[in-house]
């Protein structure tokens, strides 16, 4: 089923524009430089590690007040596949993946990852997603980086089937803003990789590719979800 795409306020783009910088930072992932200079606990801009968190690395402003949050804006996710994905499907496969086919995947795992996420945020009365800043307004700039898909539907004609024994792997990095300020309030890193129960080997294609992102993002969301209650509203339930 198609998926809309909100429309993001002149504020929000123009801060798109801004924080787009930062994934081509080297800094993005400097942990050593970081460490040396600021210490294993925080970032190079003040930004302060948390300990307990669910994913793999993540840093928050110690003097934020979440509390003011009760709305959440997402930007359209970056996506990007691993070095050489490309390459290496092309040649392991009959039909080889095009541009346009790594054009409508990255566009597709876009849709997903922002419908899940707003599913997951909104239910049970939780935050509003919304396509505007505002004083409440906490923005998302996620991005799904290193994508590597084990087999890929070219949705052309045909009976060839792929048996993998893994869906794929990805890895979500996320910064959170304020809507209004444009100041970063946190970041996070984790990676995942969707293997089948007890490493059988199953048919993969679209629709067992889509199950399997769905369940990624949704456990993405459930930690963030999770985070903001425990950390700032206090009414969560447990983590995931």
């Amino acid at each position: 089923m198609p998926i809309s795409h909100f429309k993001i306020s002149q504020s929000l783009a123009g801060l798109l524009a801004t924080v787009l910088l930062l994934l081509a930072s080297p800094w993005a992932f400097a942990d050593h430089d970081e460490a040396a200079e600021f210490g294993e606990d925080h970032s190079w801009d003040s930004l302060v590690k948390v300990e307990d968190s669910k994913m793999a690395r993540a840093y928050i402003d110690p003097h934020a007040d979440f509390s003011v949050f009760k709305r959440v804006a997402i930007l359209d996710p970056f996506v990007a596949f691993r070095s050489n994905w490309q390459r290496d499907q092309n040649r392991s496969r009959s039909r080889n993946i095009s541009a346009n086919d790594m054009e409508r995947i990255k566009t597709d795992v876009a849709a997903l990852f922002k419908q899940v996420f707003t599913e997951r945020l909104e239910a049970d009365d939780g935050y509003e997603v919304v396509d505007v800043a505002g004083e409440d307004v906490l923005l998302i700039r996620p991005a799904i980086i290193d994508l590597d898909i084990t087999a890929p539907d070219t949705r052309e004609a045909g009976r060839t089937r792929t048996f993998t024994a893994s869906a794929g792997a990805a890895t979500l990095y996320m910064e959170i803003f304020d809507s209004l300020s444009g100041d970063i309030l946190g970041r996070a890193a984790d990676r995942q990789v969707v293997r089948q129960a007890g490493g059988r080997v199953t048919w993969s294609n679209s629709v067992t590719n889509q199950a399997e992102a769905r369940r990624m993002f949704g456990r993405w969301a459930d930690r963030f979800r999770n985070f903001l209650d425990m950390h700032y509203k206090g009414n969560a339930e447990g983590s995931q």
